[in-house]
């Protein structure tokens, strides 16, 4: 007897860039009597997940806000502890990168971290140049603002030469598309200073999940309210 094959369904577009600000993670360790660092590790496990889906699924890039510039105003500890998840981390996928086809760039003024994470970092970027696959932005010692002022210092010393597209190739997200899609875990509905310049035209997504709940469905659901969204850019 003969069965026919089934139409295998079609993939559902998902968006080029998708920016996410990982709220909640102080929130989540007080609901469970933890320490704030707790929280910061329960984070980064979630990052690590959701980085790997978006790679899986086709994202091309994926910006996350991992450290503001002011976020220094946070106790020594706990700095001290995200500064280390950064070196854990930095350090685990500097042995997967190429294998897993996933480049690194980081967004904002790094000078001020300790020698090691500055050489961490230089190592990741010197690794991303040998390949092409989907590229995960991290802001750490990042601003909005701080990024826009230094931007245009830069493109003042250019004599403010081509325009937008000019102003844009001095922000520290040169060469790669706005995003997308900004999502915000964590139940604020705010911006909080990230990608003030690239999210003019990005559609917003908040929720109230904190962020190390944040599942592989929340994305999913996140892309599907997405892709229901009409953009129509300023036009009709």
């Amino acid at each position: 007897m003969f069965f026919p094959k089934k139409k295998q369904a079609e993939p559902r577009p998902v968006p080029d860039h998708i920016a996410i600000i990982m709220d909640g993670n102080g929130r989540w360790a007080k609901k469970r009597s933890l320490p704030r660092t707790a929280g910061h590790a329960a984070g980064a496990e979630t990052f690590r997940r959701i980085a790997t889906y978006c790679k899986d699924i086709g994202v091309k890039y994926l910006t996350v806000y991992a450290f503001s510039t002011e976020n220094w105003k946070r106790p020594k500890e706990e700095v001290d502890a995200i500064m280390r998840l950064l070196d854990k981390y930095l350090r685990e996928a500097i042995g997967q990168m190429e294998r897993d086809r996933v480049k690194m760039k980081f967004f904002g003024d790094v000078s001020v971290l300790s020698e090691e994470l500055r050489a961490l970092i230089a190592r990741t970027d010197e690794i991303s140049t040998h390949f092409e696959g989907c590229q995960v932005n991290v802001c750490v010692n990042y601003g909005g603002r701080d990024e826009i002022m230094r931007a245009a210092r830069g493109w003042a010393e250019d004599g403010f030469a081509g325009g937008e597209e000019g102003f844009s190739s001095k922000l520290y997200s040169s060469g790669i598309p706005d995003p997308d899609l900004i999502i915000r875990p964590g139940g604020e509905k705010r911006l909080s200073n990230f990608l003030l310049w690239q999210a003019a035209y990005a559609e917003l997504y908040f929720t109230d999940m904190l962020w190390p709940d944040f599942t592989t469905a929340d994305l999913d659901a996140a892309i599907d309210e997405f892709d229901r969204r009409t953009r129509r850019f300023g036009g009709i």
